[in-house]
């Protein structure tokens, strides 16, 4: 009989492990990414200027350079608007509200133990 026990993800000696969750684990771990995630999804979409106003504390050039990491990442979609005044909105693609869906957990978890 064949042994089905999951294998331990592969790990350099220096502890530097080559699993799946490594590419998620750096996107998030940027700062205010995961609060980004989680406004973003708490709305079907949000125009920057209203991002901003639920991260007050964020500077305008981190909010702009994680909406395009999660852009390039196929997290969040950004739709321009050929209007005047110009008009972008963003909202979270079927992959980024499935990360938040997968992080309310761990959220409630964090907002327990505080």
């Amino acid at each position: 009989m064949a042994d089905t026990t999951p294998s331990p993800p592969a790990c350099d000696v220096d502890g530097t492990c080559y699993c799946p969750l490594t590419g998620v684990i750096t996107v998030l771990s940027r700062k205010y990414a995961i609060q980004l995630i989680s406004i973003v999804g708490a709305h079907e979409s949000l125009r920057f200027a209203e991002i901003e106003d639920h991260l007050p504390g964020a500077s305008t050039s981190t909010i702009s350079k994680r909406l395009d990491e999660f852009e390039e990442a196929d997290l969040i979609t950004r739709t321009q608007y050929d209007e005047i005044p110009p008009r972008v909105e963003y909202a979270l693609t079927e992959e980024g509200d499935e990360l938040r869906t997968r992080l309310e957990p761990l959220l409630e978890w964090a907002a327990a133990t505080e």
